[in-house]
């Protein structure tokens, strides 16, 4: 991997990542390589990998977003990859206008989800744009367990997959260190995220959320999405009339959507680069051989 780079730290609302900024694509980092950056107590800590890479030298997106000069490579905690990160592309973002790659205003970033839309002034919170969210075809209903309890979830695709459970407390998820189970598994083959939601008025909520490839985190930033997706359907069928925009509660902080009239959706929040860092040349030595 060469001489170590200069690394950043920071969080959207408490979700918290490592960026690896990569102008030459030179950084194709393992999954163990991920693991040692996001370890909390032997690496630099972190709920998951942010790379930044010119999209042009990323033959995988190039084609699907060539108006997005950056392409967000993100990997989970366990080196796993995955579609989107709603907080971690606002942080990415973010990023780029602090250090000059971009300018304030509107942008777009690719992902492996897709490019995506967003407004990122030159301080304060950012917002990014996602299509609109999905359920399953034939309207199925995953059950999430936890410990002795069992719920009805509402699957939800945006576009990470997401199964959203309504709860009277969010004490009933339990300490969340390990996966709930979710079935049947054939409905999300590569995992899925689950969050507990509590209903809080019309258009406000509370969550907390177990996020695959990490565990429980402060924040999902798709996960806020798809549980104002799922609550707006809910109160729909309860006969309530429904907002179109939601403050989404999280430990971390708290995030806003507004689902648009052609189903776009827009998340919001705070986005905070923390520090910079470069790695010890004997650590990143040792990390480039895994």
């Amino acid at each position: 991997m060469g001489q170590p780079p200069l690394l950043l730290k920071g969080h959207a609302t408490g979700n918290d990542f490592v960026l690896l900024p990569d102008p030459e694509a030179r950084f194709d980092v393992t999954p163990a390589q991920v693991r040692a950056l996001c370890d909390r107590r032997t690496g630099v800590g972190g709920d998951g990998l942010l790379r930044v890479v010119p999209t042009a030298l990323c033959p995988e997106v190039a084609e699907q977003a060539p108006e997005a000069p950056w392409f967000m490579d993100y990997r989970n905690a366990d080196g796993s990859t995955a579609e989107m990160c709603g907080n971690g592309i606002r942080l990415f973002a973010r990023y780029l206008v602090n250090s000059g790659l971009a300018v304030p205003g509107a942008m777009t970033v690719a992902t492996r989800g897709g490019p995506h839309p967003m407004v990122v002034p030159e301080a304060g919170d950012v917002t990014v744009a996602l299509a609109p969210a999905t359920g399953p075809l034939l309207r199925a209903m995953p059950v999430v367990s936890v410990g002795d309890n069992s719920w009805n979830a509402t699957a939800v695709t945006c576009p990470n997959p997401h199964a959203v459970v309504f709860v009277e407390s969010l004490g009933d998820a339990g300490d969340l260190m390990s996966a709930p189970l979710v079935t049947p598994d054939s409905m999300f083959p590569a995992g899925v995220n689950v969050e507990f939601v509590v209903r809080v008025a019309p258009g406000h909520v509370r969550m907390r959320v177990h996020e695959r490839g990490v565990g429980e985190t402060l924040s999902c930033g798709t996960g806020a999405v798809a549980v104002a997706w799922a609550a707006r359907r809910a109160d729909e069928a309860d006969g309530l009339e429904s907002p179109h925009s939601f403050q989404v509660d999280v430990p971390g902080g708290t995030l806003w959507v507004i689902e648009r009239a052609d189903g776009t959706l827009e998340l919001t929040g705070p986005a905070v680069v923390v520090a910079e860092l470069r790695p010890s040349d004997l650590w990143w030595a040792a990390l480039s051989v895994r």
